[in-house]
């Protein structure tokens, strides 16, 4: 059975299986603790009759320490088990499994907001964010994530993606040139849904004098006050000119961050392999989750 205890005296293996090393690891450890302690007060509150013994009372569960609850969450968003073999690997049953696996993301979630890691959301949230950034350089792209086809049939044909030849749920994400961080998440969309066009519903504005790299998908998008670049398709019928390939091969290597910052996030499988969750907006609260978490990982590099 995995247990904190038995992890924490290899380091390899405890950065394999949370994404996490130890010492980053007991950071988070703190803030979720206050964030689990504010979800038992939320659930007390909710009670219809006063509490009868104190919490901790009872027989102890397979995950008796936070810390085991901690792991259990990171090892899932992690590796993404099924949750009959989540709840085997901790001695759980699958119903207990996915009890604890929806309980404790909303936890983590908002640990990762004490800890200001979480990317902001709102249009006017994600100004004031930019805002604050060294250089006002960010790069927007947007990300795709497999899911189970729909059952219904208008479901099926609006989360069918031509670009990735299967159905998908999107996101616009954004990201700080220089630090690589995200700032920016959009809501989760219909993976047949153009990137510009959710840009340009989600009624973004950059702080005056930003940069912006883009790539061919956000052709039309200019936001105000801001200086944009985007690389120059080949005219149809003719060719690039040595200059404007070399104009390409410099923006591409700026935005070339924005992809390493979308692998980071998916080197948490539940955000690559195709989704199996069904409990409804899901799978917007595991996005910005594992957001949260690259943007953990890059101020605590695993190497350190």
């Amino acid at each position: 059975m995995i247990t904190y205890e038995k992890l924490k005296h290899n380091a390899q293996v405890f950065k394999s299986i949370t994404g996490l090393a130890v010492a980053t690891f007991s950071e988070l450890l703190v803030t979720f603790r206050r964030a689990y302690e504010d979800d038992l007060d939320h659930r007390d509150g909710q009670r219809e009759q006063a509490r009868q013994r104190q919490r901790g009372g009872g027989r102890k569960g397979a995950l008796p320490i936070l810390e085991d609850k901690l792991v259990f969450i990171l090892f899932y968003f992690r590796v993404y088990p099924t949750q009959i073999l989540q709840g085997y690997l901790f001695g759980l049953g699958q119903p207990q499994a996915n009890e604890w696996i929806h309980r404790l993301t909303p936890v983590l979630n908002q640990a990762l907001g004490y800890e200001k890691q979480l990317p902001a959301r709102q249009a006017k949230d994600i100004e004031t964010v930019l805002a604050a950034c060294s250089g006002l350089a960010f790069i927007i792209d947007g990300t795709e994530r497999p899911i189970r086809r729909p059952k219904n049939p208008d479901r099926q044909q609006e989360n069918y993606s031509g670009k990735k030849k299967r159905h998908t749920v999107k996101n616009n994400v954004i990201v700080d040139k220089n630090t690589r961080k995200i700032k920016g998440l959009s809501t989760t969309c219909a993976g047949k849904k153009h990137d510009k066009k959710l840009a340009d519903e989600h009624g973004l504005s950059f702080p005056e004098g930003s940069k912006l790299w883009k790539d061919t998908g956000f052709q039309g998008y200019e936001p105000e006050n801001t200086e944009t670049f985007q690389p120059k398709k080949k005219p149809k019928g003719g060719e690039l000119t040595p200059e404007e390939k070399a104009e390409n091969a410099s923006i591409s290597s700026v935005r070339i961050r924005v992809e390493h910052s979308i692998g980071g996030v998916k080197v948490y499988r539940i955000t690559r392999d195709i989704f199996r969750n069904l409990k409804r907006n899901f799978d917007d609260l595991v996005m910005e989750t594992a957001c949260g978490l690259y943007n953990l990982r890059v101020d605590h590099p695993l190497a350190v």
